[in-house]
């Protein structure tokens, strides 16, 4: 198995993103794969990359295994999506542990309710939950989740 590396998405690469980032949250699913929801994702990373997203890929040898996505200023994991073919092999966890180093000390992020899978790992990862809150965009209920560095006793 290769060990994909964590490096910052490229403009050219946005389309790519968007079929990895619809792919992933089809495999969910929440959702059909569509074109207009792939053309929707591809419009948002464009949009949110103009509003202070920092966007990462894990690239396999010039294959996009997974996107993440971080709004460093508001210490906010936006999108964490690893392809289906790399779900499973703890690609999820190399980019958490990336995040980290970029937000050491804290971060928030906010998971779909219904996406249970995603949000027990973040539970097991330390994060916590806050709050419920629904997101007008699309109606789901969101778990709004807080992970803070464990400073040692002493």
């Amino acid at each position: 198995m290769s060990h994909p590396i964590i490096r910052p998405a490229r403009a050219v690469e946005y389309d790519e993103i968007g079929r990895v980032w619809m792919e992933s949250w089809v495999s969910t699913g929440l959702a059909e794969a569509s074109d207009f929801l792939l053309a929707n994702l591809r419009a948002r990373i464009r949009r949110e990359i103009e509003n202070g997203w920092s966007l990462f890929v894990a690239d396999d040898r010039g294959t996009i295994a997974a996107m993440l996505a971080l709004h460093l200023p508001k210490l906010y994991l936006d999108m964490l999506f690893v392809a289906p073919a790399y779900q499973g092999r703890s690609l999820g966890r190399k980019l958490l542990a990336f995040t980290r180093t970029q937000m050491p000390d804290e971060m928030y992020l906010r998971c779909v309710r219904e996406n249970e899978k995603a949000w027990r790992w973040y539970e097991r990862e330390g994060f916590v939950v806050e709050r419920e809150e629904i997101e007008p965009s699309n109606g789901f209920v969101m778990k709004c989740y807080r992970w803070k560095r464990q400073r040692p006793a002493g």
